[in-house]
Order: structure tokens, then sequence, then C-alpha cells
């Protein structure tokens, strides 16, 4: 605990990165054409804020409006709001076709942008500045573009953050409660997860991020929030669930913590292990974002793990357990566990029946991954609809062209040295201008300062039709790169920038991690599962069983949400975050299952035996920790926005198919269906004590046998 506050009070302070193109290698197209656009262009003007002008009765723009509006554009640049570097007044070229709606373009210093509180803080002051000159007007002014994003995503995030944290801390302390009858019970994972664990995790977070450099995103607290607390709390479980066992068993306080971390301490272990090393292979990821959620995570849930198997016991070992369980009065009575020895004796009778019907169910619901649709636009999926910027981009769309608000850029460039010929600037046009999805190509001059000073870059200004994050924009930059590269005059070559060109590679980068990092992580996984099982076997079927609850986690988030919503997609990072948390922490209760069915058959039992022993007395486990993590990532659906509904969903949904179908029934019938042979080439199969009967214990369980 001493540690933790120490790493709290000293570690560096870190700003969340919300700009998409930061979380891009150099090597895509559209880093390498804002980096032909910083150098040819140092100067150029690039509207971070849109000040959308309308008038309060919505009748079109007259005369007098637009004087209005030029004189409330000299007052806000006559206030020199730091890191406002340029306001441009509204003109012809930015008032919609209908004359109902103006646009003021703002840039903001650059270096300001890079730090979301700065970039936010900046946005907040204009808007506020706007809207006080607006008053007394007929005018209404309105903040947008991605200063206002970053304002408005702070503010829902913050609140976000609120809600999901109280819902979490509710729902563990009462349904840790009511399992064990208890009130200190329901606060022990609290204390170890978010008094402990937390701090310490955010402490050594922010010292990896400073030492190695990475990116932070802004959902990463939210995220982090729930994971300490699910993984916790999942561990805290285990570990009460085999102390009670053993205190019922007749062992001492101390004994009975000693004996609950020998037998279940190798499993939080390797469950552990499985999750951090899945976390910690996102630092494969050509994402940035990703580069930073992996590590950050895995830190956490290392931290995490470490406080479940030091503090934990040792606060159980300290605290009397009447204390621990109380006002609870039959916590030292045998519970008959009707549910569970039911289920065990199906999968013990009919193990076939139950992995076909299980496998099935898994099978069916993956079939809606196929309709699968990733988005890119994070700052309208991740904030209420109603918010302001997200109003400016709604009328923005409706009274110019959806691309008008952020256009993409073609960059010629010379290869040679010499000057560009402008001669040839209009028949490239007009090939760019036949892309489908071109609303309208702007030719480079001098006067617009498109032309750099030594004549050796031009830049074409490209209107798209469609909304830059929308998936048909993004094939018309698909081809607009074609149709550049290959039209791009002799001497020259092109490159296609702005948002985007951003979100096209990443999508790109996006099929590169699926093709490295999900084979990488999996094998990994893998190799965690032989080493804690001892055998080349029943890893693979466990692997089976995880990538059956990937896609059926992500085909019945599709068919939730698009088929069934109606929504055009969902955000292009779900299947990551589902194989995060759902392949992640979902293996948890496989590893706790296996781990059981292991024990069980070292106590002499048959596998058909072991599979229903490791239901009556493992069930009770996964069933708590399952539906606790459930319930706790269902709380991601009270943020207000569609990402987090959507985030939401998919962890509670994956996590109950991950406890309740995968763990429950499929991993083990599929083990009773293999026998023996599931353990090879080791010996969790054999009966310690050459076949002996189990020695007398809980549930008739044998004592630990020493190290195996």
């Amino acid at each position: 605990m001493v540690v933790a506050f120490g790493l709290v009070l000293s570690a560096p302070k870190i700003a969340a990165q919300t700009d998409e193109a930061a979380f891009l290698p150099k090597h895509y197209e559209s880093i390498q054409a804002a980096q032909v656009q910083e150098k040819a262009f140092p100067s150029a003007f690039t509207p971070s804020a849109l000040a959308l002008f309308e008038r309060n009765d919505g009748a079109a723009l007259n005369d007098a409006d637009k004087a209005s509006m030029d004189k409330l554009v000299q007052d806000l640049a006559a206030k020199k709001i730091e890191g406002v570097e340029k306001v441009i007044p509204a003109s012809k070229q930015t008032t919609s076709q209908d004359g109902k709606y103006a646009m003021a373009m703002i840039a903001i210093d650059k270096v300001k942008q890079q730090d979301q509180n700065e970039f936010s803080d900046i946005a907040k002051k204009i808007r506020e500045e706007g809207k006080q000159l607006a008053s007394g007007t007929s005018l209404k002014f309105q903040l947008g573009g991605p200063a206002a994003q970053a304002l408005d995503q702070k503010e829902s995030s913050g609140a976000a953050e609120g809600i999901i944290t109280m819902a979490t801390l509710v729902l563990v302390i009462v349904i840790v409660g009511i399992i064990f009858r208890s009130i200190l019970a329901g606060l022990l994972p609290i204390l170890v997860s978010l008094v402990v664990a937390l701090p310490a995790s955010m402490g050594l977070i922010n010292y990896a991020t400073d030492i190695f450099n990475l990116k932070s995103t802004p959902v990463l607290m939210a995220i982090l929030i729930v994971v300490v607390l699910g993984v916790g709390t999942d561990y805290f479980l285990f570990l009460a669930f085999r102390y009670r066992e053993r205190l019922r068993a007749g062992d001492d306080r101390k004994d009975a913590v000693v004996n609950a971390v020998g037998r279940v301490g190798e499993a939080i272990a390797s469950a552990a292990g499985a999750v951090t090393i899945a976390f910690a292979a996102l630092i494969l990821s050509s994402l940035g974002m990703f580069q930073a959620l992996g590590p950050a995570l895995a830190i956490a849930v290392v931290v995490t793990a470490f406080a479940a198997l030091t503090l934990a016991p040792a606060l159980l070992s300290v605290i009397p357990a009447r204390a621990v369980f109380w006002p609870g009065k039959k916590w030292m009575n045998e519970p008959s566990d009707a549910r569970f020895t039911a289920l065990g004796r199906v999968v013990q009778k009919r193990p076939a029946l139950v992995a076909v019907a299980s496998g099935g169910v898994l099978l069916a619901l993956s079939a809606g991954a196929l309709n699968y649709n990733g988005l890119f636009d994070m700052a309208s999926s991740s904030m209420p609809k109603d918010k302001e910027s997200m109003v400016v981009q709604d009328k923005i769309a409706n009274g110019f062209s959806k691309g008008a608000a952020d256009p993409s850029q073609v960059y010629l460039s010379s290869t040679n040295g010499g000057k560009l010929d402008p001669a040839s600037f209009q028949a490239f046009a007009d090939k760019l201008q036949k892309v489908n999805g071109v609303s309208k190509v702007f030719l480079p001059n001098a006067d617009a300062k498109s032309i750099n000073a030594d004549g050796t870059t031009a830049q074409f200004t490209v209107m798209l039709k469609d909304a830059p994050a929308s998936g048909e924009a993004i094939d018309a930059v698909t081809e607009l790169r074609e149709v550049a590269h290959g039209q791009a005059p002799a001497g020259t070559e092109a490159k296609v920038g702005g948002l985007t060109s951003v979100f096209k590679d990443i999508n790109l980068a996006m099929t590169h991690d699926y093709e490295l990092v999900f084979p990488i992580a999996g094998l990994l996984i893998l190799l965690v599962l032989a080493l804690q099982l001892r055998s080349v076997v029943a890893p693979w079927y466990l692997m089976a069983s995880v990538g059956l609850g990937f896609t059926a986690t992500l085909g019945s988030t599709t068919l939730i949400f698009q088929n069934l919503k109606g929504e055009t997609g969902l955000m292009f990072m779900m299947p990551i975050l589902i194989y995060l948390f759902v392949v992640a922490i979902g293996t948890d209760y496989n590893i706790l299952i296996i781990a059981r069915l292991r024990e069980e058959a070292r106590a002499g039992r048959s596998p058909r035996e072991a599979a229903r022993e490791a239901l009556r007395h493992g069930g009770p486990t996964v069933a708590a920790a399952g539906f606790i993590l459930a319930a706790s990532f269902a709380t991601f659906m009270l943020a207000g926005n569609m990402f987090m509904m959507e985030f939401g969903f998919a962890m509670a949904f994956g996590i109950l198919l991950a406890a309740f179908v995968m763990a429950m029934f499929f991993t083990p019938a599929l083990t009773a269906l293999v026998g023996k042979r599931a353990w090879w080439p080791g010996h969790g199969g054999d009966a310690v004590g050459h076949g002996t009967a189990p020695v007398a214990g809980a549930h008739g369980l044998p004592e630990p046998a020493g190290r195996h």
C-alpha cells in the first residue's frame, strides 16, 4: 500500500492524445502528406474550430446579419485568446446554398493541439466569448470542428467516467455482499482493486508512457477502472470461495488462506498471465492508440493480480473470518449447490449433447459477424448527438457538401527539384474530378498560397460528396489515391492527405493488426495454457472455445446494433476491444474450470465424474465472477453515447458467453469426451497417491499434495 501511494505521488503527469493521425506510423500516406504540408506550407491555415452562424429565427441571413458576423469575428480576434492564431470571417464560399448558415474558420496553435486539456480549454474560451458577443444580436453562435469536439468529448467522458465508476462500485459491493451475505466481503474487492491496485497501476502506466514515449488515449481511464475492478473482483472471488471452502473443511483462518492460495494461486497467476500477454501483444499494433492501451492494461492486470495474491490473502489472514462474512450466519454451513450439481450431472451423462448444443449456440451467433461494418467517426460515436459540436457537424453536412468541413488535399511535388508546370494543373485536376465520390476540385494558385514559395509543391483541395468518416468517403479516397499516383505529371509525385485519408490508413493498419497481433497473442496464450496444464491437448480446444466466443460476441453485437437497431456499422476498434476483454478475460473462467477439472481428476475421479464435480464446486465461482464482470461492463451503456453503448453490450454479452456457455458447458463437456488424453503428455489426469481414495476435505477433496 505504501508503494502504491508512493507511485501515485511521484508519477509524471500524462496528457491524452485526441488526434487520430498521431496514432499512425510515418510510413502511411496520410502522415507523409501531412509532412509535405508542414514542409511546403509551414504557415498554411488549417482550421481547428468552425464558428457556425445562423439567425435565431431560422430565416436566411441578410446584409445586416453579415455585418454583425464580421463585427463579431473582429471582436473575437481582438480578444487575443491564448492559442488562437487566426480567425477568418465568413465569406460567400463558406455560406450555405440556402443562405441560412455561414462559417468563420479559426486556427489554433499546433503545439496546443497536442495537449487535450489545453486544446479543449481554448475551445471553451472561444465558445464562451463567441456566445457572449452574439448575445443581443439576431445571430446564434455555435462552435464545431476538432477543438469543439475535443471539449465536448472531454466533458462527456468525464461524466461517463463518474457514472460508470459509481454504477460499478454499487454493483460490486451489492452483488459480492449478497453472494457472501456479508458487508465487509463486498468492500474488500474495492479496497484491493480501486484503493490500491488502480492508483499503483496509474502510476506505473504514467512512468511507462513517459519513459517509452507511448501515446495516451482519452478512453483509457474509463476502461481501466472497469478492468481493474472487474479482474480484481474475479481474482478475489476465486480466492474467497476457496478460503470459505477450507474454513468449512475445518482449517483455521491462516491455514485456510495458505491452502486457498495454494489451490487457486496458480490458476490466478495463469489467468493473469494469459490476460497480460493478450494485452501486451498490442504493442505490435500499427496504431499508437492500441500501442498505449495494450501495455497500460497489461500493467494494470499484473498489479491487480499481485494485489490479489498478496494483499487480499494478508487481509483475510488478519481479519477474523466471522468479521469477513458478518452478518451472515450460515457461512460455515455446506450449501447443497443443487443447481450446479444438476448441471454437473447433465454434463456427466450427456457430454456429447452438451458440447454440440453449446458449440452450436456459439456458431449460430458467430454468423452475425459476416455483416460487420467498421466505422471511423470516433468523435460522433463517443459523445451524445445533442452536444454542440455534433449539432454543428450535422448542420454543416445539411447546409453544405457533407465533406465540406474536412476536405481532402492532394499534394503534387516535384521529384527532380525543378519547379512545377502550372499548365499541367488543369488536366491533373480534371482526372481527380472524375473520381467517384468527388464533389469539387479546387486548383492551386499563388494568391491562395496553395503553391509553395519555390514552386516545387502545389496543393489541390478536393471536396468529397460524403462525410469524411463514412465508408463512401473512404472508398472515394482509395480511388483518389490510385488516380493521383497514376496520373501525376511526369517528374512529380502525389500524396493524398486529410482526415479521410487518415481513416483509410487506420483501416489498413487494422488489417495489419488482425493478421499479426491476433495470431501471436493466440500462440502466447496457448503457451501459457500448455505450461499451466502441462498438456499439449487441452490448450487447443480451450483456444478453439475462446475463438468461438470472440466471433459469437462480434456477431451478436453486429446483429443487435446493425441489423436490429439500424446503425450503419460498429466502431472500427470493436473487434480489437472484444479480443482484449472477451478473449483475454474470458480465458480466466476456462482456466479456473480446467484447473478444477484437473484437480478432480487427480483426486481419482473419472473424466465424466471430474466434469460433474468441477461444475458443482467451480460453477458458483465462475457464475458469480462472470455475472459481476458482465454487470460492470454493462454500466458503460449508461454513458449516453453510441460507442459506449456498443462497447458495454459487447463486453457484457461476451463475458456472459465466456462464463455461462464456454466455461460451464463447452469446456467441461469436451474435456469429459476427450478423457485422460486431455492432459497428455503430463500426468494431470493421474490420481494422487497411486489410486487411493481421496483424503477427506472440503467436499471430499484431497489436501494439497505438494508441487506437481
